[in-house]
């Protein structure tokens, strides 16, 4: 049977979810949105006390590594969808079992983008334009990393199952667990065992193999008490396959952004891509942050309309673009505030530590901006709407191409490719907006 709609009755007699159950979501959601930005910001502190080279070396290794990472996001937004849609009306045990054929698809591609990345890291890093000094550390730390694609892969997915069962806390106990793991492995492997930037990457292998294991227990302990089938079949996985294959090609159109940013910080210069690597870091903490607000939205988007509540699906939708307004500005205060002390954590070379200054005054405006975009994008992609996010991401990155282009022609700046990035967003906030005020994206049922 399905349970009870939370809601309460606010306005004009118009559905809203409780405060509540939003905090309830949010709040632990944020731990497990953060376990990535985490381990690399954490590897950039540590690294950052080698110096320059090896701090550049780290951020061309580790933004090949977060784009694989990325790129597979789809694995966690699809699962929710699914299994969220799945408890709306009344599937439980079917959802955890589609979430378990998630799972199984996610080691699959993790072991093939192991296998990839470590045969072609040289094309690789050539490719984004290390200098000569800093390539031998982007591929130790690189073909390192790729070991731990399985374990991240596999965790996304299983993060997307519980998000879909409406349980975000136990992804926020295990996200702590596995980052102190990582603090504490890399910490001792860089700065005592002296392993250099490999021994952060190994820290960071370690870390996700725990935090894979112990988010594959628990699905297995749900799975046993809701009655859920836990063994995978081909069929299912190919029909898990087929259904991340629009998500999929929206996260290449989104990432090919961040990869074509990281392209031209590299050909700026070594400092310029230190620089670049630590704003990005801060600036996808922050996001991911807002997400999630987005991931609340998302799980309780596919609920509801898993249960056919038009009404409460949109009243939802206005209500978490509202908070990421507030959230937004709340950051934004966050981020000047830290500005004066906090390029200085990233090692000790002047010339990086003022770009970073600079650079953060534009990341820190950015941020009710970004609140808007990830909470539509979450919604939307709670509501299956994967089509039309792709062909929006494609449009933005359409514009922010030539804008990126122009950066590295006339020998800007890392501010000036900050605010490329601004315009990319305002193309996504526009899109998003625009598809919200219709219908079409309001699809009803277990599956859309």
């Amino acid at each position: 049977m399905r349970g009870p709609d939370p809601l309460v009755m606010q306005g004009e007699g118009r559905p809203r979810t409780s405060a509540s159950e939003i905090l309830r979501l949010a709040v632990p959601a944020f731990g497990a949105l953060v376990a990535q930005p985490l381990f690399t910001l954490i590897d950039a502190a540590i690294v950052g006390t080698l110096g320059t080279t090896a701090l550049a070396g780290l951020g061309a290794g580790a933004q090949v590594f977060t784009t694989v990472t990325g790129l597979a996001i789809f694995l966690a937004y699809g699962t929710t969808a699914v299994v969220a849609r799945r408890v709306g009306a009344g599937q439980l045990a079917r959802g955890i079992t589609d979430g378990v054929e998630g799972v199984a698809l996610g080691v699959g591609l993790g072991t093939v983008a192991t296998v990839v990345t470590w045969l072609t890291a040289p094309q690789l890093v050539a490719w984004i334009g290390t200098s000569p000094a800093s390539t031998p550390e982007a591929l130790a730390y690189l073909r390192t990393v790729s070991l731990a694609f399985p374990f991240a892969l596999a965790a996304m997915a299983a993060i997307g199952v519980l998000r879909g069962l409406q349980d975000t806390a136990t992804t926020l106990w295990i996200t702590l667990v596995a980052v102190t793991a990582n603090l504490v492995l890399s910490a001792w492997l860089v700065l005592v065992a002296g392993w250099g930037v490999a021994g952060s990457a190994w820290g960071t292998v370690a870390a996700e193999a725990l935090a894979a294991a112990l988010f594959l227990a628990v699905l297995v302990r749900r799975a046993h008490h809701h009655g859920a089938a836990l063994r995978t079949t081909r069929a299912g996985v190919l029909v898990a396959a087929r259904g991340a294959v629009p998500l999929f090609w929206r996260t290449v159109a989104l990432r090919a952004v961040f990869v074509l940013a990281i392209v031209v910080a590299a050909r700026l210069g070594d400092a310029e891509l230190a620089a670049y690597y630590v704003t990005f870091t801060v600036w996808y903490l922050l996001a991911l942050g807002m997400d999630a607000l987005a991931i609340a939205g998302q799980a309780l988007l596919g609920r509801h309309l898993g249960a056919g509540s038009v009404a409460t699906a949109r009243a939802v939708t206005w209500q978490m673009t509202r908070w990421g307004i507030a959230l937004g500005a709340i950051l934004l205060v966050v981020v000047l505030a830290a500005r004066p002390w906090l390029p200085g954590l990233f090692g000790e070379d002047p010339a990086v530590q003022a770009m970073v200054a600079a650079a953060l005054v534009v990341v820190a405006l950015q941020q009710p901006l970004a609140g808007v975009v990830f909470v539509l994008d979450g919604v939307l992609l709670g509501a299956g709407d994967a089509t039309y996010l792709v062909l929006a991401q494609a449009l933005a990155l359409a514009v922010f191409a030539p804008a990126a282009w122009w950066v590295w022609r006339t020998d800007g700046t890392v501010t000036d490719l900050w605010l490329a990035l601004t315009l990319f967003m305002l193309v996504r906030a526009a899109a998003f907006s625009a598809r919200v005020r219709g219908d079409a994206w309001l699809v009803t049922g277990a599956t859309r």
